[in-house]
């Protein structure tokens, strides 16, 4: 009896114990959440890509222009400053790697389709190195039409039957309690498809027909009954029979639904009996790019509860909704789509001067709102060749940059802003899953795993060195390296060496590819070591082609696309053409130069040319490479100039000052250059006094040369050290004639179904507009402008417009 008194007088005790032991964890798995979605947004946003390109579809041996646009969260994403884009053939093989630096969000390039390309399609791949700490399915994937005249037949193909998905909203349906299911027909490459069918039960009975809303998407509401399973009963487009099974059937638990498109939201939760009894309280929590926009606690214990969500202060784009027990576990979660206007903006084009003559000149005058800095690509097409107007910057950044799987047509949820299109939007909510991070991981505080730090310092002269002792990296101090690129002047650069052997120097930045020859100083004992160049350089990531391959290359031509074929054969077939007869006229008639002549015009740039100086070839001397350093070749060999070498230390004097030392007219110091090897070292200019191109005062300079690539090949063991180090992809300017001034290349006939592109307009509130102005083609009737942009503020613009 004691001891059941005791029990029971203590019991009411241990259970508020209890309770409160339970409340404090509730309140610690609350605050985690809290605490770990602020991080997920302030750390770990990701950035999401699209690609401007000047037009649809592209013959062989034609230019693809584009210009990519990058935005993290709701703003530009600036910090990232290099983007990568592979480019593959139809089979997945890596055709090119190109490499370009970001500026404020953007960067713009080319890519030349190969003149023998045989495939119809090109797979484009597009990514920053942050991207790829998470799900690859949000980087940037586009396969893009490659013309032909003989496509292959669709007929020839055999194409699999179509599938038809269903989507209970919130993510799983509950016996006993109303639920939403939405459904999404397509092909195999995710087209729609149309059908006709009835939903019923295991008995047969009916229960709903299905009913296409938008491109092959619709919904039903469904009551399950306990026990019972149920099936659609269907015929495609086609007429072909199918039967697929509904999902499986909870006992049990919560359903969401979310209905409104407008101004606000209305959030519906019912549960089950005894869900309602354990679960008790909900949480209803609102996110918006990681991002947490609200969350509302409600009492479920009468089986529904309800939430009024106002949006119209919300960001552009897609809110997610997630249901939480008392205990923060995720029940259910409803993907919404918010329209704020406030995130768009609209340029406007007025046609100044008309010009659809043959090469009559065009003048377009484009002009942005006040209060906004845009940055700007700008198109224009012969309107008579085809076009793919299903994507641009507003669906890829507002909406597919966010989603998984296919969205056919993105773009005309974006093309006006009435109910209609609102609805059909939310079916694509209701048939697309989102989800950049776990629920689990959140409530418990886990963090996604960093393996590629984000790169917010462009690609420069950098590497590492391998093969050494961790002793000698000690005392390695610094590598030389000189920067060799075609049609450029040679660049000395020194970096220091850090004790874990990586070297950086940040002020050299390149284009296109360059030789670089490096050594250590004598006394690090580094000669051997191996020197790896540019390791943070992404390489390429691979491609895997689907097994039915891309529906583009089932694609037959088009009048549209036949034309565009034939008038970018003819100019591609012009511009070879003129390139062969411009080599073929050219006749070079000039007096015999001395080799020293040639020296001269071949190494020096600038005030380094000509001038009163010894010269001195050292590729055409039998003797030089005799000699152990170019202070004791120079010895004796120009009046004056005396050369004292006592080991390591030279010292110069010159009528009474020291000579200025040049290495490939970079300023340097006489331990450096003693540290040369003859044999490396083509050509050398001693001026005399004063020398007017360097930085003392008026004393004489000795400019040393090293050999180029073109030289007379160094016998094996000798000379520097050098690797070929790819830079960014060079960039090159888009041509577009100007038929009021002569020019060569007008003589041609003019064909170009892309008749202006500039991916680089820049308007502030100081300069709202510009002038745009192009020339007209011979062939062409009809102008086709697409404009798009972002502004500093994180806003997007597309316009499209037909001149005719």
């Amino acid at each position: 009896m004691t001891f059941c008194r005791e029990y029971f007088r203590c019991r009411p005790v241990r259970g508020a114990v209890i309770a409160l032991l339970l409340l404090a964890a509730q309140a610690g798995r609350a605050q985690r959440l809290d605490s770990t979605l602020g991080i997920y947004a302030d750390q770990y946003s990701q950035e999401r890509a699209y690609i401007h390109y000047d037009k649809s579809a592209y013959s062989p041996g034609e230019t693809i222009w584009f210009k990519a646009y990058l935005m993290e969260d709701i703003f530009p994403a600036d910090e990232s400053k290099t983007f990568y884009i592979d480019w593959y053939d139809q089979g997945g093989k890596l055709i090119s790697h190109t490499v370009s630096p970001l500026v404020d969000a953007t960067t713009f390039g080319q890519f030349e389709v190969p003149a023998s390309y045989p495939g119809t399609v090109l797979h484009v791949k597009a990514y920053t190195r942050w991207m790829l700490n998470f799900d690859t399915a949000f980087i940037y994937t586009k396969d893009i039409r490659i013309l032909s005249p003989n496509p292959p037949a669709s007929s020839s193909r055999s194409v699999p039957a179509a599938t038809l998905q269903f989507f209970p909203e919130g993510g799983d349906a509950v016996a006993g309690i109303p639920n939403r299911i939405a459904f999404k027909a397509n092909d195999p490459w995710g087209r729609p498809v149309g059908l006709r069918g009835v939903v019923t039960d295991d008995k047969g009975r009916l229960v709903d027909s299905l009913r296409v809303q938008h491109d092959g998407m619709g919904a039903f509401f469904l009551i399950p009954q306990p026990g019972l399973t149920y099936q659609a009963r269907w015929k495609d487009d086609r007429g072909a029979a199918h039967v697929t099974p509904l999902p499986a059937i909870k006992p049990g638990g919560v359903t969401l639904q979310v209905t409104g498109t407008g101004e606000r939201r209305i959030v519906s939760v019912h549960a089950t009996p005894d869900a309602a009894a354990t679960i008790r309280t909900i949480h209803v929590l609102g996110t918006v790019q990681q991002h947490e926009v609200f969350k509302i606690s409600r009492d479920i214990s009468s089986g529904t509860a309800g939430v009024v969500v106002p949006t119209e202060a919300l960001p552009n784009g897609i809110l997610t909704i997630t249901v939480f027990d008392d205990r923060w576990n995720a029940l259910a979660e409803r993907i919404t789509y918010v329209h704020n206007l406030q995130y768009f903006f609209q340029p406007t084009m007025e046609v100044q001067h008309w010009g659809l003559s043959k090469r009559a000149r065009n003048e377009v005058l484009l002009t942005i709102p006040d209060s906004l800095q845009a940055d700007l690509s700008v198109a224009v097409t012969d309107a008579a060749i085809g076009t793919d107007s299903s994507e641009n910057i507003l669906s890829r950044l507002f909406l597919t940059g966010d989603l998984k799987g296919y969205v056919h047509d993105p773009a005309y949820y974006f093309s006006d802003t009435t109910e209609t299109i609102r609805q059909h939007l939310d079916l694509v909510m209701l048939t697309h899953g989102w989800r950049r991070f776990r629920w689990e991981d959140v409530v418990q505080g886990r963090l996604p795993t960093i393996a590629y730090p984000r790169d917010t310092a462009y690609l420069s002269l950098s590497g590492q060195v391998f093969g050494v002792l961790p002793t000698q990296l000690g005392s390695a101090g610094t590598i030389f390296m000189i920067l060799k690129q075609r049609d450029s002047a040679s660049h000395l650069v020194i970096a220091p060496v850090t004790r874990n052997g990586t070297f950086n120097d940040p002020a050299t930045i390149f284009f296109d590819s360059a030789h670089v020859y490096y050594q250590f100083p004598k006394a690090t004992g580094l000669g051997d070591a191996e020197v790896k160049f540019m390791v943070d350089r992404l390489p390429p990531l691979g491609y895997h082609p689907l097994p039915g391959g891309s529906y583009l290359s089932l694609q037959g031509s088009s009048a549209a696309d036949l034309r565009q074929y034939k008038l970018t054969e003819e100019a591609v077939g012009l511009e070879q053409l003129t390139r062969m007869k411009v080599l073929e006229n050219v006749t070079v008639t000039a007096k015999k130069k001395s080799p020293l002549q040639v020296m001269d015009e071949n190494y020096t740039s600038g005030l380094f040319e000509g001038g009163d100086a010894y010269q001195f070839d050292l590729l055409n001397d039998p003797i030089a490479r005799g000699y152990n350093n170019i202070f004791q070749y120079l010895q004796g060999k120009v009046a004056g100039l005396q050369i004292s070498v006592n080991g390591n230390n030279v010292s110069l004097s010159w009528r009474g000052g020291t000579p200025q030392l040049f290495l490939n007219e970079m300023q340097a110091d006489p331990d450096l250059l003693s540290t040369v090897n003859v044999s490396d070292v083509a050509y050398i200019k001693v001026f005399r006094p004063p020398f007017i191109g360097g930085f003392g005062s008026g004393e004489g300079a000795i400019a040393i040369y090293t050999r180029k690539g073109n030289d007379i090949k160094q016998p094996p063991g000798k000379g520097m050290n050098n690797s070929l180090v790819t830079g960014y992809t060079p960039v090159r300017q888009f041509y577009s004639p100007n038929y009021d001034h002569f020019d060569q290349r007008n003589e041609q006939r003019d064909t170009r179904t892309t008749i202006y592109w500039n991916p680089r307009i820049q308007l502030t509130p100081q300069k709202r507009q510009v002038l745009l102005v192009f020339y007209n083609t011979d062939v062409t009737e009809s102008f086709r402008v697409i404009i798009e942009g972002m502004t500093r503020d994180g806003r997007l613009a597309h316009l499209e417009q037909v001149m005719e």
